[in-house]
């Protein structure tokens, strides 16, 4: 009966795997049908999200049932209760990447971001997917310190979102007010995506410490100033 029990729980740790890797691929597939104006991939991004949601449905089913039939404490409560808050960052993931094709399909046969944006935007969605890839591992190897470099690695995404809005105030900008606000909701897609695959990271880093990601970067700060000063 443990036994099966032990491999439920597992099998919830599978489902979170699958979703993060179906999402990351997601968003790079949906960078590349805006980027290319490419409306069959965006549609197969559209489609595809459905799966995300079948995934998360079903976890939450299994998550549930576990919680009324094995009444789980400690660590165990601890990974069901975070695999369903993990589950939400994911799906959540997946609309995003999902927003990010319908703005493709929605400005089809024109491309949504002018050509000087282009190399922005490809970076963008190259380093959400690298983030949910990564996310991804932190899940498999309950790897607190890899789970830690995640924020660190999300600064980046804010540095490239802060120079999207460089461009929008810029008195250069010549691409009309439609395109400003298709940029300013595509930076937003990214960005919030970035901080779903960081969320799910510092879920990791609870449900191995029992402490909050936030806490122990803090004890981790490293001290500056000179010693003796």
């Amino acid at each position: 009966m443990r036994d099966a029990y032990h491999e439920e729980l597992d099998s919830i740790g599978d489902g979170l795997v699958e979703m993060a890797r179906l999402v990351g691929s997601a968003i790079g597939r949906a960078t590349t049908a805006i980027l290319d104006s490419d409306l069959k991939l965006a549609e197969s991004v559209i489609e595809a999200d459905q799966k995300v949601d079948d995934l998360q449905h079903d976890l939450e089913a299994r998550a549930i049932a576990l919680l009324a039939r094995q009444q789980p404490v400690a660590t165990d409560l601890r990974i069901v209760v975070t695999s369903l808050r993990m589950s939400a960052d994911l799906e959540r993931s997946g609309d995003l990447a999902q927003h990010v094709a319908k703005l493709a399909r929605l400005r089809f046969p024109e491309r949504a971001i002018p050509n000087d944006l282009h190399a922005t935007i490809l970076e963008m969605g190259q380093l959400a997917q690298r983030l949910m890839a990564k996310a991804a591992e932190v899940i498999v190897t309950k790897d607190v310190d890899l789970a830690l470099q995640l924020e660190q690695d999300d600064d980046e995404m804010d540095l490239l979102h802060r120079t999207l809005f460089q461009h929008l105030l810029d008195d250069k900008w010549k691409h009309g007010i439609e395109t400003a606000v298709d940029v300013t909701l595509l930076g937003r897609y990214y960005e919030r995506f970035a901080d779903h695959a960081v969320s799910v990271a510092k879920r990791v880093v609870y449900l191995v410490t029992g402490e909050h990601a936030d806490d122990l970067q803090q004890d981790i700060q490293p001290v500056t100033g000179v010693e003796g000063a």
